[in-house]
């Protein structure tokens, strides 16, 4: 198949470019600058403009600013916003205008808000709050290639588990140094997935044509933060006994301090449905392997 990506330079998408190529598909990555190589295809999304897409068989979109970054100003949130939906209406556009039959586009967990400890299937509706608000934005995004007959499946994506980058990345100088913790109680559920099992799941749905809407990508076994934490801690051979409070988050978040506390007890049922089968399945040998 020939694919385009755009986002192909991210944590998740490079990762994505190699898994695809290295299963013998042909990859085009789409940049905002000049071209410098001939897997290359120019874009501008908010100009709405792309170069011709000519052969595709999918377009797969993983674009969006870093959700994790400091309080959420109004300039923040539409820094969030814009750079998830324009580019998705771009492509979206481009799917549907010439013909190309599949669209592969990123959604997240926060499309079903606080969930408390319910199960979380696909069919679970939105929930509320800035996140849900931005990820049905962001979904809505790809109407125009539904409508014009493409086949347009929803990653929501859990926290996407790496050696380098990421949320390992961000947590690990914390937890070497003895000060990690919990957020809040730690009862909320924090769905998670390792990036090689991203990837081989998005490929998996890519090559297999009975499957579109939305998929949770995530492991089939999500845990509480307090879990999360004792096992990170444990793979790291550091103790981590402190927590940040809620007032402690209101200070460091400002809005964001609720929505980092909801919980989603999100489980992967359209994929293992369909046969998909998880290479990290369990949270406690995922971390071991990246960390050590």
């Amino acid at each position: 198949m020939r694919i385009i990506a755009a986002g192909a330079s991210g944590l998740i998408g490079s990762a994505l470019v190699e898994e695809l190529r290295t299963a013998g598909h042909e990859v085009v990555r789409l940049v905002r600058r000049d071209t410098r190589a001939a897997d290359e295809l120019r874009w501008d999304p908010p100009a709405g403009r792309i170069d011709d897409l000519a052969g595709a068989d999918a377009v797969v979109n993983l674009c969006g600013a870093s959700i994790a970054g400091g309080r959420w100003s109004q300039a923040r949130r539409q820094l969030l916003v814009n750079s998830r939906v324009e580019p998705t209406e771009v492509l979206a556009a481009a799917v549907a205008e010439q013909g190309i039959p599949l669209l592969v586009n990123a959604s997240a967990a926060g499309y079903y808000g606080d969930k408390g400890t319910e199960v979380v299937e696909e069919t679970a509706p939105r929930g509320a709050g800035f996140l849900a608000d931005l990820c049905q934005s962001w979904e809505s995004a790809t109407q125009r290639a539904t409508d014009a007959g493409a086949r347009v499946l929803r990653l929501r994506t859990g926290h996407v588990l790496a050696r380098r980058g990421g949320l390992v990345g961000m947590l690990k100088p914390l937890f070497r140094l003895a000060l990690g913790g919990r957020l809040g109680n730690g009862r909320q559920y924090m769905p998670w997935i390792h990036v090689a099992d991203h990837v081989a799941a998005t490929r998996y749905l890519i090559e297999h044509e009975s499957v579109s809407g939305a998929v949770n990508v995530c492991s089939p076994n999500p845990v509480t933060n307090a879990d999360f934490t004792a096992a990170f801690g444990h793979a790291v051979r550091r103790p981590a006994p402190w927590f940040a409070p809620t007032p402690v988050l209101k200070l460091a978040l400002g809005d964001a301090e609720g929505e980092a506390l909801y919980s989603q007890r999100m489980v992967p049922t359209v994929l293992t449905d369909n046969g998909f089968e998880f290479r990290h399945p369990a949270l406690d040998e995922t971390l071991s392997a990246l960390l050590t």
